[in-house]
Order: C-alpha cells, then structure tokens, then sequence
C-alpha cells in the first residue's frame, strides 16, 4: 500500500526539467550532492539523466539523427511494401505472359 501512495506522488520531470538540472550540475558551481538535495533527487538519478544527455549530444554531433518510427509510420511503411510487392507480382504476371505469348507466336525467347 505504501508503495502504491509512493507511486501515485513521484514527481514526474519534463525534458527541459532534466536539461536545466543536468546543466547545472555541469556547471559546477555547487556540488552535485547540493543540487539534487536542492532539487529533490536522488544522486543517481541526476548520473543516469547526466548521462543520457551526453550520449545523446554525442549522437547529435555525430550526425546520428535517426529516431525510432512510430507504429501509425510503421503501419503506413507496411502498407506500402504490401502495395508494391502487389504492383511486383502484376508486372512478373504479365512479363510471364507476354514471354509465353511470344514462344507460342514463333518469336525469340529472351
């Protein structure tokens, strides 16, 4: 129960809250002990946000943009692939067809 009502309060940080705290840390004006007792986190936290921040700049600086698709682009690229394999089985269909239709006709096979 007491794990639940723990739950149901935890403060929940927006981005731009990780960013301003993270960034403060880099700065280096008081300890990292002082700005999470100040801001109500654990040490932890503040690395593993600390850390995810620097990954992802590195990533950026590398030119590594990707993101990962969301399930409507997933289903669109899907549907998609479908479509076009459909439009691939049509034109092998009629390219079979017309090489049949030329043998029968007396023409060359190529």
């Amino acid at each position: 129960m007491i794990k639940d009502i723990h739950r149901a309060t935890r403060r929940q940080f927006s981005a731009e809250e990780k960013i301003r705290i993270v960034l403060e840390g880099l700065r280096i004006e008081d300890s990292i002990a002082d700005l999470c007792r100040r801001e109500g986190i654990a040490s932890s936290m503040y690395y593993g946000w600390s850390k995810e921040f620097l990954g992802a700049s590195k990533k950026q600086l590398a030119g590594d943009t990707g993101r990962a698709a969301t399930a409507d682009e997933v289903k669109e690229l899907r549907r998609e692939a479908g479509a076009l394999k459909e439009v691939v089985a049509d034109l092998v269909l009629d390219n079979r067809l017309l090489k049949k239709s030329m043998t029968a006709a007396g023409g060359d096979e190529a």
